[in-house]
C-alpha cells in the first residue's frame, strides 16, 4: 500500500535490512497522517459542539415565548372555540379516566362539537391519585413479611371492633374512582345545568348529582322549595326512573355481606345511580325485559342527544315554574299574550292562596282517594294546594305535579265550600270543572314547549267556578234581595240533561260559553 518512494521495490525486494527500514518509514507516514486527521476530527468535533449548544441556547429561549404565546392566545382560542392548551391538558389527564367515564366524556365531546355548542365537558378530580390507581401492585416477598409484622403489631396495639371492620369495608366498597366529569349544559336565558358523573369502582355504576345556577339572582318562593332542589331535579327524566337503587344486579350480594340494607341511604352522598347515567356511561346491566344488548360507546351514543334535549327541557320547565310560582304566591295567574283568547277579558273568581303540600298530607284528603286507588299519584310528584275564592264561596283544588310537567298534565282534585260541602265524587257539575282543567290539554297547553299549561289549568278552574256560581244563583232559595252572583257570562242554555250540567266552554271570538 505504500508509495514507491517509500517502498523503493528495488532495493528492499532483496535486502531485508532495507525493506524493515521501508515498513518502518511508511508507519511513520501513517502516523502522521493519522494525527493530523485527528487534529482535524477535534476542530470539527468542537465546531459541532459550539452548534449544539448554540441551538440549545435557542431552543431553551424559544420555550418561554412559546408559552407566552399561548398564554397571550388563550383569549383568541376561547373567541374562536380552538382551545388548544385546554384540549391538550385534558386529554392526558383523560388517560387515567375509568372506561365508563372515558366513553361518557368521548360521547358528549363528540356532541358537544357537532351538535350543540352550548354543551362543555371538564374533569376534575386528584390526577396522582387515579395515576397510582392504575399503577400494578408492586408484591415482595419483603414487603409481605413487613406488612405482616406491622399487622401482628397493630393487632396487638388495638384489636378493630366488628362494627368499626364493617364501617371500613362499607366505606370501601362505596369508594369513588378520584377523577369526575363535569357536564355543562347552557341554556339561551344564561342557566347553566351542572352536571357532576363518578364512578363507584367497586360497584361498577355511575352516579349523578346535579346544580343549577342563573344568569340573575331568583326571587325566593316557598312554594318552589322542591323545583331545583339539586336531590329531585332529575326525577323520573325517563319514566319511572327515580335513582334510589343500584341498577347493577350484582350489587345486592355485595350489600349482604357489608350490612347495607337500601343504597337509597348513600344517594345523598354519592349521587343518584339513574338508568340513563349508566347508558350514557356505556354501561348496562340485565333487566326483566331484556331487549336489543348495545354496548360500549355505541349504547352512550344512542342514548345522548335525548338524554341532553330531556335535561335541558327539565332545567327550562323548572326555571318557568319558578317565575310562575312568584306570582301565583301573590294570588295572581299569568297568562301569557299568546293565551290570552282562552279566557273572557272579566273572571271574577280569584287565587286566594297558592302552596306546597307533603304527600302524607295530600294522602289524607278526602277528595283525593279516588286519584290515589288510581295510581296517578306518586311520592316523586310535587303536590300544591290552591284555593279560589268569589264572595262566600270557597273552592279548594289539590295539584298533582309530576316531575315529567309539561309532557305530562298536572292533574287537579277540587272540593266546593258553598252552601255545604261538595266535590267531584258528588257534584257532577265539579266533576266537569275536573274534566275542564285535566283532559283538554290542547287547548291549555299553548305554544310550545307548554310552560304555560298549569297557570291556564288554574285560570280556567276560576272561569268555571264563575260559571258554576252564575247559572247555580238562579235557582230560587226563598231569600229575598239582590242575587250574591249576578250573571256576568253569557250562556246558550244554562243547564242541559238529567244532570243539569252547565256550560263550561268558552267560544273564542264569539264570548259565549256553551255545552260540550
Amino acid at each position: 500500500e505504500a508509495p514507491s518512494e517509500i517502498s523503493r521495490p528495488h532495493l528492499t525486494k532483496d535486502d531485508p535490512h532495507q525493506l524493515t527500514l521501508a515498513r518502518l518509514d511508511w508507519e511513520l507516514e501513517q502516523r502522521k497522517r493519522l494525527a493530523e486527521q485527528y487534529k482535524t476530527s477535534l476542530a470539527s468535533k468542537e465546531k459541532i459542539l459550539k452548534g449544539i449548544e448554540v441551538k440549545k441556547e435557542y431552543l431553551g429561549n424559544l420555550r418561554p415565548g412559546l408559552q407566552a404565546i399561548m398564554q397571550a392566545s388563550l383569549p383568541l382560542q376561547e373567541y374562536l372555540s380552538m382551545p388548544f392548551e385546554h384540549v391538550q391538558k385534558q386529554t392526558e389527564v383523560a388517560r387515567h379516566l375509568p372506561p365508563p367515564l372515558y366513553v361518557l366524556l368521548v360521547q358528549a365531546s363528540a356532541y358537544g362539537q357537532a351538535c350543540d355548542k352550548n354543551l362543555s365537558v371538564s374533569i376534575s378530580g386528584d390526577v396522582d391519585e387515579a395515576k397510582a390507581l392504575s399503577k400494578p401492585p408492586e408484591d415482595s416477598q419483603d414487603d409481605e413479611s413487613d406488612s405482616d409484622a406491622e399487622e401482628e403489631q397493630n393487632t396487638k396495639r388495638r384489636r378493630p371492633t366488628v362494627g368499626g371492620q364493617l364501617d371500613d369495608k362499607r366505606k370501601e366498597m362505596l369508594k369513588r374512582h378520584p377523577l369526575s366529569l363535569c357536564i355543562d349544559l347552557k341554556c339561551k336565558d344564561g342557566s347553566v345545568l351542572h352536571l357532576f358523573f363518578y364512578y363507584l369502582m367497586n360497584l361498577n355504576i355511575l352516579t349523578v348529582k346535579a346544580k343549577v345556577s342563573t344568569s340573575s339572582h331568583l326571587t325566593a318562593v316557598v312554594s318552589a322549595g322542591e323545583l331545583l332542589n339539586s336531590d329531585t331535579l332529575l326525577n323520573c327524566l325517563y319514566t319511572s326512573d327515580q335513582g334510589k337503587e343500584t341498577p347493577n344486579p350484582a350489587n345486592r350480594y355485595q350489600f349482604d355481606k357489608v350490612g347495607i340494607l337500601t343504597f337509597s341511604d348513600y344517594v345523598g352522598d354519592l349521587g343518584h345511580p339513574y338508568l340513563w347515567v349508566q347508558s350514557l356511561g356505556g354501561l348496562q346491566f340485565p333487566s326483566d325485559n331484556p331487549e336489543n344488548v348495545v354496548m360500549g360507546s355505541k349504547l352512550s351514543a344512542s342514548h345522548m342527544e335525548r338524554t341532553v334535549k330531556l335535561l335541558r327541557s327539565r332545567l327550562q320547565s323548572r326555571l318557568a315554574l319558578h317565575k310562575q310560582f312568584i306570582s301565583l304566591e301573590h294570588s295572581v295567574v299569568p297568562v301569557s299574550a299568546e293565551c290570552q283568547d282562552l279566557f273572557p277579558a272579566k273572571v271574577i273568581s280569584r287565587l286566594a292562596r297558592w302552596n306546597a303540600i307533603t304527600y302524607p298530607e295530600f294522602e289524607e284528603m278526602p277528595m283525593v282517594q279516588h286519584v290515589l286507588k288510581a295510581g296517578l299519584a306518586h311520592e316523586t310528584d310535587l303536590f300544591f294546594m290552591a284555593v279560589v275564592e268569589r264572595g262566600t264561596a270557597r273552592l279548594q283544588a289539590t295539584v298533582v305535579l309530576n316531575p315529567r310537567y309539561p309532557d305530562v298534565t298536572p292533574l287537579f282534585s277540587i272540593s266546593l265550600l258553598w252552601k255545604g260541602e261538595r266535590s267531584g265524587l258528588t257534584d257532577d257539575n265539579l266533576r266537569a270543572i275536573e274534566s275542564e282543567v285535566n283532559v283538554f290539554r290542547a287547548e291549555l297547553q299553548g305554544p310550545r314547549p307548554g310552560h304555560q299549561l298549569l297557570t291556564n289549568q288554574l285560570q280556567r278552574l276560576c272561569l268555571c267556578l264563575d260559571v258554576y256560581l252564575e247559572t247555580e244563583s238562579q235557582v230560587c232559595d226563598g231569600s229575598e234581595g239582590p242575587r250574591e252572583f249576578p250573571r256576568e257570562k253569557m250562556c246558550l242554555r244554562t243547564a242541559r240533561g238529567p244532570n243539569r250540567l252547565k256550560p263550561f266552554k268558552y267560544n273564542h271570538p264569539q264570548g259565549f260559553f256553551s255545552h260540550r
